[in-house]
């Protein structure tokens, strides 16, 4: 199975991308603003680059442009405020962590066992977070679908003006054979 055509731009994109690029460069590559990402390391999303002279340019590793681009992707998709992001971006980093940790050899059943339970912690946060916005969209599904039958009902009525008055039910349209 081919990737989606877009990933493939992406992934051919990147492929061509230098190692470090400039803050505006990784800007254009992602579709948002310098501004944007600046504030994002401002309020602790991003770390700022690790390569910046004093006075010198952002300059962003591939690394770097990946975390950017699933900060937005999550963003974009769950539609959470940056403080709900960054909690769920912080569990993100700790699971990465806990993965680093059981991947070793010399990490013992008592040990493995309370780094389960940490991971397990930290997907419970993400659950109840992308839950809660399962609810909100839910809620929001619900309360359009109803609109849209109560619209429904009112074009149905308007329809036909003379077929109702109003204390009488909306009569009947005849069937054509």
């Amino acid at each position: 199975m081919s990737a989606p055509p877009a990933q493939a731009r992406r992934r051919a994109a990147d492929a061509q991308a230098p190692e470090h690029l400039r803050i505006g460069d990784v800007a254009r590559l992602l579709g948002t603003t310098p501004r944007t990402i600046r504030y994002y390391e401002e309020v602790g999303l991003l770390a700022e680059p690790a390569l910046r002279a004093s006075g010198a340019h952002r300059s962003y590793s591939q690394a770097e442009v990946d975390r950017l681009r699933e900060v937005m992707r999550l963003k974009e998709l769950l539609g959470v405020s940056l403080e709900e992001l960054k909690t769920l971006l912080t569990a993100e980093e700790a699971r990465a962590e806990v993965r680093r940790q059981l991947s070793r050899d010399d990490v013992g059943r008592a040990r493995r066992r309370e780094l389960l339970n940490e991971a397990l912690t930290h997907i419970e946060r993400q659950l109840e977070l992308v839950r809660r916005r399962a609810g909100e969209l839910d809620k929001l599904e619900r309360e359009l679908c109803e609109t849209r039958r109560r619209v429904k009902r009112k074009l149905r009525e308007h329809e036909d003006p003379a077929s109702t008055t109003p204390d009488s039910p909306p009569r009947p349209k005849a069937v054509s054979k």
